[in-house]
């Protein structure tokens, strides 16, 4: 079977999700994770996802 949909939801957003991570300033990253930092809900990259999740 195909996977025609894959991605999808990604190629509707500006840059098609890229952009610059603001915990780890990476450049052209896919930047979708939306997570709660200093009081203000931000999108992190998944590498800053993974990270933060494991200092819990």
């Amino acid at each position: 079977m195909s996977k025609a949909h894959r991605g999808k939801g990604i190629k509707e957003l500006a840059n098609h999700g890229r952009g610059t991570c603001p915990v780890c300033n990476h450049e052209g990253v896919k930047v979708l994770y939306e997570q709660e930092i200093d009081g203000k809900k931000v999108k992190i990259c998944k590498i800053c996802k993974a990270t933060l999740a494991n200092k819990k």
